[in-house]
């Protein structure tokens, strides 16, 4: 199985990368997970889109090819970052490659809240008519790693038991809805 991880932060030391980092490492037995680099794609331009640079026509294959896609996302201002929504505007034009794809959300956060209500608005936007995702239920699955500097140790392996547990039966569920 194979799934494509896109992570709206591109911060060197972000915690939503170590989480997809981690997620990579701790289920490579499962699947086999890429993240993709969203952010070395141009500014979404509908003047491109029925010919897209080089760049963006390797992501949208890749996203194409994969059995399912891991969104990985911080909340910036109580939404999705914009290199994020970017990536998501690109997929749902022309060839909408994101229509009826298997998706999980998941976030990290340095607060309390997680990263709610950030994965709302992806909900939302996933379900517009060009992406049309297919989304894994957020009832039991919701992804929100809050207080991150206590839930990841020094090298960036989450390290909170009750987390980790919690993500295993997530990941089991995420596996069943992508071979559905």
């Amino acid at each position: 199985m194979n799934i494509v991880a896109l992570v709206g932060s591109l911060r060197k030391e972000s915690y939503n990368r170590k989480l997809a980092e981690w997620i990579k490492g701790r289920y490579k037995d499962k699947f086999q997970l890429d993240i993709a680099d969203i952010g070395a794609l141009p500014h979404y331009n509908q003047d491109d889109e029925l010919n897209p640079p080089a760049v963006v026509a390797a992501f949208k294959r890749q996203v194409a090819e994969a059995d399912g896609i891991l969104i990985v996302t911080p909340e910036y201002n109580w939404s999705v970052p914009g290199v994020l929504k970017n990536a998501l505007d690109w997929l749902s034009r022309v060839d909408k490659v994101l229509v009826n794809k298997p998706v999980m959300i998941a976030g990290v956060s340095t607060g309390m809240m997680g990263t709610i209500r950030a994965q709302l608005h992806l909900r939302q936007i996933l379900q517009s008519p060009g992406l049309a995702a297919k989304v894994l239920p957020p009832a039991g699955n919701e992804v929100l790693v809050n207080v991150a500097s206590q839930k990841f140790d020094e090298a960036g392996n989450l390290v909170d038991a009750a987390t980790v547990e919690f993500l295993d039966q997530v990941i089991g569920r995420f596996i069943e809805w992508v071979g559905r």
